[in-house]
């Protein structure tokens, strides 16, 4: 058993461990110093951070943020708290991978706007998180730096592509996580830590990072949290227009500052499930989930069965298509060169052979079953205020496992289908979070996500927050890799 205690700094939620950064009772460089020695005990057991900067170099930084604070130059939330972008972003003088030895070396000349806004808010970037080689799939391993293990078992996977991000959180390796989320990449991950994952609304988090900044809309960029409250704060600092991002929503995320506290009797939920039937789920999730609904219930919702009203073969169709499609093109170029296609992963090769057969009709039919299924979901949330179901259909695998092959004896026919769960949300464009639904007999966590109206972050916030104070899940249950070796 390990007997030494944990620092209560790297404890303390990140908005009270904010506050205290900005009433002085804690320096910056204590600040630093507690996490980057919790950082060196613990970081090893998942694999989470990667190119992690040097200690001195960071001290000094936090020496910085101190002087600034000193001056009354108070920078934001943020300032002073060490922080780790995804290694999918663009990080100015930091290395950034996107997991694939085509980057090893690439050190980016300019930050993502994501980035760029994280550190003027008074973050101090320590390293990366770990990503899957260019966030395809749900699992985090890659050939630079090996696979991210879960919080709560370290020989099975963190999920991903967020699952760097994840499994530090759940470590309390840093205060907040930045993440991204195509495919559920921060509702899996965060689903296989017991944290939070939120993807916003399209266009709530600008990012102009992509070769096309009008087609490309599958992906978003959004935050992690150990708790609602320091989720929404890390989002208030990454949303808001940018004239950069043509797509952009109006605003400045100031409204991610305000209480959650809300009272939701009479809300409406509507419970999805495994659609009918429709998905095929690992023993264990849908009971688990549905256990869960209680919660809901205790708060005063109105909770009942809920359908589609689509046909979900449909979806998976369309987001086939608009995948490769997209895959195809920003990954095409490495494909084609001689030399290079043979340092993409065979998912990464599947992708782009796939989208080089689509034809222009393929894509304007399956941009039109997006159009379909955005007004199916509008009309159900003409009955429901939210719509829930699980953040997976597995439980935390093998992290030696690229990626399950069967789920309850069903064979899975492409290495992303076991996570066809999080297509509803993915494409409608409408915010989700993930919210913990607690643990199997194992000991290994599952999530719930939780849609709601297109660009009604808010409300998704609030519901989630909600829950939190009744489900109490991360302050219940720590991960077991904290209090023993």
């Amino acid at each position: 058993m390990n007997t030494q205690p944990l620092d209560d700094v790297v404890l303390l939620p990140a908005h009270e461990l904010a506050s205290k950064i900005h009433g002085r009772e804690l320096s910056c460089r204590e600040v630093m110093q507690a996490y980057l020695a919790h950082i060196e005990r613990f970081n090893p057991q998942v694999n989470a951070l990667i190119s992690l900067q040097p200690a001195d170099v960071l001290l000094a930084q936090a020496d910085e943020r101190d002087r600034q604070l000193a001056r009354g130059h108070y920078l934001g939330w943020m300032h002073g708290l060490p922080h780790a972008i995804k290694d999918l972003s663009l990080t100015r003088g930091i290395r950034t991978t996107l997991g694939s030895p085509l980057y090893r070396d690439f050190v980016p000349e300019h930050d993502g706007i994501m980035p760029e806004r994280i550190k003027a808010a008074g973050a101090i970037i320590i390293g990366k998180t770990n990503t899957p080689e260019f966030g395809l799939g749900s699992q985090t391993y890659n050939p630079l730096f090996g696979a991210t293990g879960c919080a709560f078992d370290p020989s099975r996977t963190a999920g991903g592509s967020s699952g760097g991000a994840a499994a530090a959180l759940a470590m309390h390796l840093v205060p907040v996580a930045d993440g991204s989320d195509m495919m559920g990449s921060l509702r899996n991950p965060a689903a296989f830590n017991n944290i939070i994952g939120f993807r916003p609304s399209q266009g709530r988090v600008p990012f102009d990072d992509a070769a096309d900044l009008f087609f490309d809309q599958l992906g978003y960029e959004g935050p992690m949290g150990r708790t609602v409250q320091d989720t929404a704060l890390l989002l208030s600092v990454q949303a808001g227009h940018d004239p950069r991002a043509p797509l952009s929503l109006a605003g400045d995320g100031s409204e991610f500052t305000a209480p959650l506290g809300r009272d939701f009797k009479g809300a409406r939920i509507g419970w999805l499930g495994d659609l009918n039937g429709y998905l095929p789920m690992e023993n264990g999730v849908l009971a688990l989930c549905e256990k869960a609904l209680g919660d809901f219930k205790a708060l005063g919702c109105d909770v009942e069965h809920a359908t589609l009203g689509f046909d979900p073969a449909r979806l998976w169709d369309c987001w086939r298509t608009l995948r490769n499609w997209l895959v195809a093109a920003s990954l095409g170029k490495h494909y084609h060169t001689p030399g290079k296609r043979e340092l993409l992963k065979p998912e990464a090769c599947w992708e782009v052979e796939n989208g080089l057969r689509l034809s222009a009709s393929d894509i304007a039919q399956a941009s039109a079953t997006r159009t379909d299924w955005y007004r199916a979901i509008r009309r159900l949330f003409e009955r429901y205020d939210y719509l829930l179901l699980p953040s997976a259909q597995v439980f935390p695998f093998d992290k030696s496992v690229h990626w399950p092959t069967e789920i309850g004896g069903h064979a899975m026919d492409t290495y992303h289908r076991w996570m066809e769960v999080v297509i509803p949300g993915s494409l409608s464009g409408c915010p989700v979070a993930n919210v913990q639904a607690g643990f199997n007999q194992q000991g290994l966590p599952m999530g719930l996500q939780i849609i709601g109206r297109p660009q009604a972050d808010m409300a998704v916030l609030q519901m989630a927050h909600a829950y939190e104070q009744v489900s109490q899940w991360f302050a219940r249950v720590r991960s077991p890799l904290l209090v023993a070796r």
